[in-house]
């Protein structure tokens, strides 16, 4: 049993800097510098006042404010949960096909700008 311990511990300690070193590898993202060109591409043209998207949801994307206020519905990010957040549910299509976003399909938001806006909300959306 000690021995079993030992190398368990062993593995955990061997382990820690690998942790470490993906943390620090970890860049900020910056919801001015790196979202919302993303956004203002792929969402805005229907999610601003005026707006077909913003008439049918009431989500305003032209501002920090105004995605983090979200929808009639609710909230469209919640801080540190991307997979509970309801833009990327959207935008990664697990929700009901006909409502991905952008809607129609035409265009897709490439996977590593939607990597990005996954890391903007699991370091917590800030309006940074």
């Amino acid at each position: 049993m000690f021995r079993r311990f030992c190398r368990v511990k062993a593995i955990a300690v061997a382990m820690v800097p690998l942790a470490l070193a993906s943390c620090s590898a970890t860049e900020t993202v910056s919801f001015a510098n790196d979202v919302k060109p993303v956004l203002d591409q792929y969402c805005l043209e229907c999610h601003q006042p005026g707006g077909a998207g913003f008439e049918a949801s009431g989500l305003d994307m032209s501002s920090y404010q105004g995605i983090m206020k979200g929808t009639r519905n609710g909230p469209m990010v919640i801080a540190g949960d991307s997979m509970g957040s309801n833009l990327l549910v959207l935008m990664e299509g697990r929700a009901d096909p006909s409502i991905k976003m952008p809607h129609g399909g035409a265009i897709e938001v490439p996977a590593s700008e939607i990597q990005t806006i996954k890391a903007w909300i699991d370091q917590g959306a800030q309006n940074n």
